[in-house]
């Protein structure tokens, strides 16, 4: 949602941030606080240090009882009383709180609070708590509050194929069996995302069956190339950028993800196709996946499938964020009926641990607006399915932006050494592996026979000085590994952890040097 927050925002407040503000640098007629600027620089998340986290400018002219530290510690403290909800941090720690100016003058105060999202849920309520805050402070006269969003990259962006590297979050929407409603789903949240702010995208990825032409109807029905770049433009509708088989034109059509071109996105919905079969593996394992959503019935039926699902992402490292229970219920003569039991969508919940679940009533209007060409969050916003869509998207933006705190594993090749890095975040650890060792280990098909289990390549058959060519990440599970006998490796995270490692290396671990 907001920017991620620190992994110790209690061992910094804003008011011991403040008392250590010295010394001042005066720049043309302001002063700008210099220790502030770094300490702000220490304490914001990587991610967030390509810009300064708080600038401070004091209007020195003129005179007043107020000091700037004491302005400074008084506005920074008063920030510092409003909550992410999300992360249970204050604003000043996250790092949201840019440009903060003070005129001592005219008692007015300035400052802006950036986001990692346009669609942050509670940015109202943020920009409007910080205007009351400032607002108490019994110097102030003014506040001007200025809401922006710096949508953060996507984690190991540079590794990405180029057309991935400028999506923020990646969301699957994936049932087990067809007519579950799982295109409705995908395209209702879409346009609830685009009504929140979010500059979204759909990728219909049912090649066989695409829905998307029928879901929604924008004036060009035909994606269109680019022809200085040779990528695929487009469609767009009401602002939401669409891609589908079904806008392809008739006859034969070639469409690789590295041919599409879909711009700056902070949502990009994939509308998965059906199953768990080799289509669905392989999507999970191209494509960076941040979080799923999961579209069922309530049938028993339906639940067995449903965990097949969630097996598949969870074995890919795709968190599952949320299960939407479709055709659950209707209305009729002041009762509430389930025409198809329920239960199994909680019974998801609890045995997966996923944190959310949605139940979606059985209206005509939604099955209609589906054949219409128009979303039914569009024709009828106010409607109680739109209020169900407008908390499904609120889930998703604060489960991604939770999710993008946790720094999958990192892998490179570190040449100084000639050794594989392995970085493991969540145990803070840090080892080297042999290259010839990975590619000794590796368990594909290629390697070992599938039947037997005997191992087809030979210690002997693998060089010693064997380096690899390029490694990128595969999915959120694994990396890819190419190396020079033209032969790609998958090599799971997991995988990397069980090999032997490199005990003697020439330089510590902190020195960097990756391919």
């Amino acid at each position: 949602m907001a920017a991620e927050s620190t992994k110790n925002p209690s061992s910094l407040t804003s008011s011991s941030l403040c008392h250590m503000c010295s010394p001042l640098q005066r720049i043309n007629g302001f002063v700008r606080d210099s220790t502030l600027l770094s300490l702000a620089r220490t304490f914001t998340p990587p991610s967030h240090r390509e810009t300064p986290n708080v600038f401070i400018y004091w209007n020195y002219a003129g005179s007043s009882n107020v000091s700037v530290d004491m302005a400074n510690r008084d506005v920074l403290t008063a920030l510092s009383q409003i909550i992410d909800p999300d992360f249970g941090t204050d604003i000043v720690s996250c790092g949201f709180v840019k440009d903060l100016s003070i005129d001592e003058t005219s008692g007015e105060v300035s400052f802006r609070l950036e986001l990692t999202t346009p669609a942050c849920p509670v940015k109202d309520m943020f920009e409007k708590r910080a205007n009351e805050v400032v607002t108490e402070l019994p110097w102030v006269k003014k506040v001007n509050v200025t809401m922006s969003a710096q949508p953060a990259r996507p984690l190991y962006a540079d590794q990405l194929p180029k057309c991935l590297q400028s999506i923020s979050n990646i969301v699957a929407v994936s049932s087990c069996k067809g007519g579950v409603g799982k295109s409705t789903v995908a395209v209702n949240l879409a346009y609830t995302l685009a009504g929140m702010g979010a500059r979204v995208g759909i990728f219909d990825a049912d090649v066989y069956g695409p829905s998307l032409p029928t879901m929604v109807s924008p004036e060009n029905r035909l994606l269109e190339m680019n022809p200085e770049t040779k990528t695929i433009i487009p469609t767009e509708y009401l602002g939401v950028k669409l891609v589908s088989f079904g806008f392809a034109g008739q006859g034969r059509a070639i469409m690789r993800g590295p041919m599409v071109s879909g711009g700056e996105l902070d949502y990009l919905i994939i509308d998965m196709p059906p199953g768990t079969g080799d289509i669905q593996l392989t999507l999970c394992q191209v494509v960076p996946l941040t979080a799923a959503v999961i579209v069922t019935t309530p049938q028993k039926l339906a639940f067995i499938d449903v965990a097949k699902g969630v097996r598949m992402f969870a074995k890919l490292k795709v968190p599952c964020i949320s299960v939407v229970e479709n055709m659950c219920y209707f209305d009729a003569d002041g009762k509430r009926h389930y025409p198809f039991g329920e239960g199994s969508g909680s019974q998801v919940v609890q045995q997966f641990g996923i944190p959310h679940l949605f139940d979606l009533p059985i209206r005509p209007s939604l099955s209609a607006s589906g054949d219409s060409g128009t979303p039914d969050v569009v024709s009828d916003p106010l409607g109680d399915v739109s209020k169900i869509f407008q908390d499904l998207g609120v889930c998703v933006v604060q489960q991604c932006a939770k999710i993008r705190q946790i720094v999958s594993t990192a892998v490179s090749y570190d040449r100084s050494v000639k050794a594989i890095r392995v970085k493991v975040p969540d145990s803070k650890e840090e080892f080297l592996l042999h290259p010839a060792t990975v590619r000794r280990n590796d368990r594909s098909a290629q390697s070992v026979d599938e039947w037997t289990g005997e191992q087809k390549i030979q210690y002997g058959d693998v060089p010693e000085d064997i380096e690899p060519e390029d490694i990128r990440p595969m999915g959120n599970y694994a990396v890819s590994i190419t190396w020079p006998d033209g032969f790609s490796q998958i090599a799971p995270y997991d995988q990397l952890q069980t090999m032997e490692r490199l005990v003697d290396f020439p330089e510590p671990l902190t020195s960097h040097a990756n391919a």
